[in-house]
């Protein structure tokens, strides 16, 4: 999983199932001593992740529903992106449009880097919206963050 800013929204949810918990506890390296286990589920309890009712201990995911609605929502161009740090919708309004194409130039190219069409896709892939590289390269071209060189074959990253 890439670690964009926003990955932590992903581990919360999948805590929320029940499978992927289910799953998480059979990875445990050996069973727990009774010790341990207690430390373990005293943690838990403290967390709210956990409620004892008496008939025993049953998970409860209200501080993870609060976590997830409670996040502070990503400011500029962050904002158009997904869990995934992939665009999810191009900003309507042309500043921010820039902005977010800024943003994608600035963490997909490095500075004085010549790069071949593949090499260009390759950097890409990881911010285009349902794979379509080929548009968000050309955007990134028609805004003047990447330049095709005189020969057409090979792009540049532009100095602003």
């Amino acid at each position: 999983m890439s670690a964009s800013p926003d990955a932590w929204r992903a581990v919360i949810a999948a805590l929320r199932d029940d499978d992927v918990r289910a799953l998480l506890g059979e990875t445990a390296p050996a069973a727990l001593t009774p010790r341990r286990r207690e430390r373990a589920q005293q943690r838990l309890i403290a967390l709210g992740l956990v409620v004892d009712d008496g008939d025993g201990i049953r998970f409860d995911d209200t501080p993870l529903r609060d976590l997830l609605s409670n996040a502070p929502r990503p400011q500029g161009p962050e904002r158009f992106l997904d869990r995934d740090g992939r665009i999810d919708r191009y900003p309507a309004q042309a500043a921010e449009r820039v902005a977010l194409l800024r943003f994608v130039s600035e963490r997909a190219f490095s500075p004085d880097s010549v790069m071949n069409e593949r090499d260009v896709n390759e950097r890409l892939d990881a911010y285009a919206p349902n794979g379509d590289v080929a548009l968000l390269r050309r955007h990134l071209v028609d805004h003047g963050f990447l330049r095709r060189t005189a020969s057409g074959s090979e792009y540049v990253l532009t100095r602003e």
